[in-house]
């Protein structure tokens, strides 16, 4: 009897090749479901921050640009957000203390520095083991502000010649005030005696805004400042503006000289201000930080909020950040060590 023929027989795949097939699609199945759950989880990381209030640490006390700019990024973040953004002022050890602060606490993305002082601290405090470029994470760069030169509106000069001129003639007697040792306007006004060959005494307060106090009842003789901080003084002439620390004058002052038109070539100084994370902190959360900070200052109202105090924007990419804190932190070392300022 002949075997009875099934037709299609031959369409069916050896058991071999449908052993390989079986493997192949298990092992592809598998990639799958570990594919979406890797998905899952960034997409989850993504959709779950902030999921709750965000504290923004400022280094210096209330008043002064770097507290002024802290809170127009903590309104505008917290608007793009939909959580609270907190500012909380921690002075102390020009920033050390908040610098601290946020350094040790957890890298979340829940705890954020506001300082235009973080570079600076290492090169002026023996023993130092803080490094801006690798202990910390720069998220974005707010702005930067050009200092100006302004003497109670008493002082018997008119211009920065004239206060030169007076310096000369009174050596020791021209006391100015800053936020403290080695803050911006500490660096300042010592880069301004060197070239001018002045003899000035300085006197650190622990912020601006104390400072300022001394300097309109004038007890201080000078002051190095942002724009904001002095913009109140000036139109009724308790402050006298006599140059900009700059290469172009300020649009809030035009009527003010640069350093260099009056008379002082290379007397440049401005500071900009940034915002920081603790290190290890997901590049992601970061990421998310980055690009809604600069949502917030690209909107033309926090634009004219910065003009009024005499800031220019600066924003750009993390990556944009990291570079210029690592350029900068060599200038800084650099300057710091011809001027010889030390923390007192």
């Amino acid at each position: 009897m002949k075997p009875t023929a099934f037709p299609g027989l031959s369409e069916f795949p050896a058991p071999h090749a449908l052993l390989n097939r079986r493997r192949a699609t298990a092992t592809l199945a598998s990639l799958l479901v570990v594919g979406t759950v890797t998905l899952s989880k960034d997409a989850h990381a993504q959709a779950a921050f902030p999921n709750r209030p965000i504290r923004l640490v400022v280094d210096v006390p209330p008043g002064g640009s770097t507290d002024l700019l802290a809170r127009i990024a903590a309104e505008g973040l917290s608007q793009k957000l939909g959580v609270a953004v907190v500012v909380e002022n921690k002075p102390g050890a020009t920033g050390g203390v908040a610098t601290e602060f946020v350094v040790k606490s957890p890298a979340d993305g829940y705890t954020l520095l506001m300082s235009a002082s973080v570079l600076i601290r290492p090169f002026l405090e023996r023993g130092s083991t803080f490094n801006p470029v690798t202990d910390i994470a720069p998220v974005f760069n707010v702005a930067e502000v050009s200092h100006v030169l302004v003497v109670p509106g008493s002082m018997p000069v008119k211009d920065l010649r004239g206060f030169i001129a007076y310096g000369k003639a009174n050596p020791g007697k021209i006391f100015y005030g800053s936020a403290g040792p080695g803050s911006q306007p500490h660096i300042a006004i010592s880069q301004l005696a060197q070239l001018a060959g002045m003899q000035v005494e300085h006197v650190p307060y622990k912020g601006l805004g104390a400072a300022m106090i001394d300097l309109l009842a004038g007890r201080l003789q000078a002051m190095s400042a942002g724009l904001g901080t002095i913009r109140p003084y000036l139109k009724g002439g308790e402050l006298r503006p006599l140059a900009v620390a700059s290469k172009t004058r300020l649009s809030g002052l035009p009527e003010v000289p640069t350093s260099a038109e009056a008379g002082l070539p290379g007397w440049e100084m401005s500071a900009w201000f940034g915002i920081f994370a603790p290190k290890g902190t997901n590049p992601e959360v970061i990421r998310i930080l980055n690009e809604r900070l600069q949502a917030v200052f690209d909107e033309p109202a926090v634009k004219q909020k910065l003009a009024d105090i005499g800031a220019e924007p600066v924003g750009g990419s993390v990556q944009s950040f990291v570079e210029r804190v690592r350029t900068d932190y060599r200038m800084y070392g650099q300057m710091i060590k011809e001027s010889g300022i030390k923390l007192d």
